[in-house]
């Protein structure tokens, strides 16, 4: 489709008109949402997504690419070849620095080690939107002690992320322990009643815990978007003569 040096691609289009004929990125999103368009890699070509990759370096912003193989990792760091790339979540971040971190802090919480990659996914996503995220790893319910030997760094979050499958009963267990809010992420991790994450998801969603709102299964950048929004610093009141307090 196009050279490696960026020049017009056979029959004499150049990238961005390559680009055109299958994505309208959303260079914007930044300004009128305060967070970057991400880039959903399953289902485009590598192909795609290196041209896609070569534009984001355009542009001064955070770009995640999420559901990434290793032939779309490959593409991304053919365009960009110091972005970050954890194989296990499947996302690639650029540039490679997240910014610096302002607002509450988020943890995310991954009940098993075959939770992990879900739970990687939402604490990366996080940290790249601006939030200082730190991970709990393996305290599922099966060993109560677990969760409980870190209810101090549980409760200093303004959102925890609960990543579990199988019976999807972690989430529910940490809201009745903290103040803040927890965003349940159903995985499908689990044997064939689990159906894929369903059982877990249909848990969550019968939390008796106030406070616990559900992503869909799987989505740990759904999941760590929702955190790094909840978790954003709290905008100045403005004064009685409209100036900021």
């Amino acid at each position: 489709m196009t050279a490696a040096d960026g020049t017009p691609a056979a029959g004499g289009l150049s990238p961005a008109q390559v680009l055109a004929e299958f994505a309208t990125l959303d260079t914007d999103r930044q300004a009128r949402r305060g967070y970057p368009e991400a880039v959903y890699c399953a289902g485009k070509t590598p192909a795609q997504v290196g041209l896609i990759a070569a534009d984001a370096r355009e542009h001064a912003q955070v770009t995640l690419f999420t559901r990434a193989g290793a032939e779309h990792a490959a593409a991304v760091l053919a365009a960009l070849p110091d972005a970050v790339h954890d194989p296990d979540a499947g996302l690639l971040a650029w540039p490679p620095e997240p910014p610096a971190p302002t607002g509450g802090l988020v943890v995310v919480v991954a009940a098993g080690t075959s939770d992990l990659p879900v739970a990687r996914e939402a604490l990366l996503t996080a940290r790249y939107l601006g939030r200082r995220s730190e991970v709990v790893v393996d305290v599922g319910i099966a060993g109560l002690h677990r969760v409980l030997g870190h209810l101090e760094l549980l409760r200093s979050a303004r959102v925890v992320v609960v990543a579990a499958g199988m019976d999807g009963a972690l989430p529910g267990l940490v809201a009745g322990l903290v103040s803040a809010p927890v965003v349940a992420l159903p995985t499908s991790v689990g044997y064939g009643a689990a159906f894929a994450g369903v059982a877990p998801l249909l848990t969550m969603l019968n939390a008796c815990a106030p406070g616990v709102a559900v992503v869909n299964i799987d989505n740990g950048y759904g999941a760590g978007h929702l955190a790094a929004q909840i978790a954003a610093p709290v905008p100045a009141e403005p004064s009685a003569d409209g100036s900021a307090a």
